[in-house]
């Protein structure tokens, strides 16, 4: 993206977190058609698990929670890290053969893992999520 595009795209997005979902999504799906005309893999990328994103503005967490569940580092950091490995693999011989080495890959990955930032306020995801368990986990 051109250097003069980048603070409005940037910016517009910013704003659309702090929207509701359904007005979020229509903002974020204009911005989208704009980005389209030039930035078609900007666009797509955008477009890609947009109401997944978005379902965080739902739940009623931490803003802390919420600024770290909202972006796709989350999904983007191991699946970066899973890409190195493999490339070293000439003889993908069948199907458990590649599950295996997606597997070690995966495994090689986590080392490098972080903790994500107010992993403290993930309970309290639990809870929206799944009410009956932390129900249970009180009674106990």
């Amino acid at each position: 993206m051109l250097r003069y595009d980048k603070p409005r795209a940037k910016s517009l997005l910013r704003a659309t977190w702090k929207l509701d979902t359904y007005k979020g999504i229509a903002r974020i799906k204009k911005l989208a058609a704009w980005l389209e005309q030039k930035y078609p893999q900007a666009a797509a990328s955008l477009l890609e698990g947009l109401e997944e994103r978005l379902t965080v503005n739902r739940q009623e967490i931490s803003s802390a929670l919420h600024r770290r569940l909202a972006i796709t580092n989350i999904i983007e950091t191991p699946r970066a890290g899973v890409h190195i490995l493999p490339r070293s693999v000439t003889p993908w011989q069948n199907g458990k053969r590649v599950l295996r080495w997606m597997a070690a890959a995966f495994l090689r990955t986590e080392k490098r893992f972080k903790r994500i930032m107010a992993y403290k306020d993930l309970w309290v995801l639990e809870a929206i999520l799944n009410p009956t368990a932390a129900a249970s986990k009180k009674v106990a």
